[in-house]
């Protein structure tokens, strides 16, 4: 990241801002990969909703900041900010523990036992309780070997995990975020607004941060399965309304009076966005695999979110052609619809729940009953090992 700035700041030619656009692209992926795993390891499971909320505050905060921040300086200046910002968090970065799973993984039982201290502010009872249960993940997971694609499909558990990952961000893009943003300006226009597009993006970023903070506050209140409920309920009304309003516009009909209802829409598709279908599918990813797939199915679950992504924004403009401006949006209530089902119907809500208790559900209820008694017997009889080693 810090180097697509530092391009950017310097850049003379078109080819310069394109190779710092793709620095950041493959920069950006590396967050989304890296991040929920990261939080998903080094959390307990009490709190890891919470955390992952909180990260998706920061990151709308971000994108809120970038949008202020762009429309007051040049891009040249803009450059120099986000190089502070990026090499700030590097620095700070440095002092932040590793990843105790990834440390076991690799029989780094030491480092593993300083990374917990650190996690657990000294707590020991909670260093050797974490640093058993990691012991005997490691040892079921050193049986199989190192995990692999094919481990996706390996039980009952991991293939609905696969789906309901791929569901859930599916879903994401199909309930038309990214329509959305590419058309705010137009929605702005088609209300009778005067606003700049800079000014709109500013508004719908405040917006999304609205969004991220209320799903903040309830992500561990309500838990995950009904904000992505009411999430898909809300994105389809809002699909329905503004689909209705262009609609309406097409047939001729004098719809002056009532440009507020597309821009309110807008307005509220976001927060609902923002508060379920926004955060949850990464939290939910996280929690519903064992440790040792949870990497492989974050990486095909993003690479499918983006993929799909991808496919909105190309074909969106096609759509439009094909079915007018209204029956894109019908199209993408039909989406939130099926995605409101889909949800009903698989996905299990994980808010409170330990890793062994979700997986054990996807897999029927019986498989991790064992797996369970050896845990507490472990904690019982090891503590003391574990707190010499």
């Amino acid at each position: 990241m810090i180097l697509a700035w530092l391009l950017i700041i310097v850049a003379t030619k078109h080819i310069h801002i394109y190779i710092a656009k793709a620095l950041c692209g493959i920069a950006g992926a590396g967050v989304f990969f890296m991040v929920p795993n990261y939080v998903s390891e080094i959390s307990c499971d009490s709190i890891r909703g919470i955390l992952a909320s909180l990260i998706g505050f920061w990151f709308n905060f971000g994108i809120l900041l970038a949008y202020i921040l762009g429309g007051m300086m040049s891009l040249h200046s803009l450059g120099v900010i986000g190089a502070i910002l990026s090499a700030l968090f590097l620095i700070a970065f440095i002092f932040i523990p590793e990843s105790p799973v990834y440390l076991m993984r690799g029989n780094h039982t030491r480092e593993a036992i300083r990374s917990l201290n650190s996690l657990k502010a000294g707590n020991t009872v909670a260093v050797e309780q974490t640093l058993s249960h990691l012991q005997l993940q490691m040892k079921e997971a050193s049986s199989t070997g190192s995990a692999k694609l094919s481990d996706l499909f390996r039980d009952t558990a991991s293939i609905k995990g696969l789906i309901i990952t791929l569901g859930l961000f599916i879903g994401q893009q199909f309930g038309g975020i990214f329509a959305m943003l590419s058309y705010t300006e137009s929605i702005f226009k088609m209300s009778g607004s005067s606003l700049s597009s800079n000014t709109s993006s500013i508004i719908v970023g405040a917006i999304l941060l609205l969004g991220a903070c209320l799903s903040t506050s309830l992500i561990e209140r309500m838990g995950r399965r009904p904000l992505v409920l009411i999430s898909c309920i809300g994105m389809f009304v809002c699909h329905c309304v503004v689909g209705t309003y262009c609609y309406l516009q097409s047939l001729q009909y004098d719809v002056s009076a009532y440009g507020w209802v597309p821009v309110t829409a807008l307005s509220i598709f976001m927060v609902v966005y923002a508060l379920g279908m926004g955060n949850a599918p990464v939290i939910i990813m996280s929690e519903i695999f064992e440790r040792d797939i949870t990497s492989i199915a974050s990486a095909v679950g993003l690479t499918v979110s983006w993929a799909a992504a991808s496919v909105i924004v190309k074909i969106f403009a096609d759509l439009i052609a094909l079915l007018g401006m209204h029956g894109c949006f019908f199209l993408l209530a039909i989406c939130c619809v099926c995605t409101f089902f889909f949800c009903l119907v698989m996905v299990p809500e994980t808010k409170g729940r330990t890793r062994e208790d979700i997986v054990g559900e996807l897999n029927g209820g019986m498989q991790y009953k064992k797996n369970k008694k050896n845990i507490k017997h472990i904690i019982g009889t090891d503590s003391v090992e574990a707190a010499h080693v």
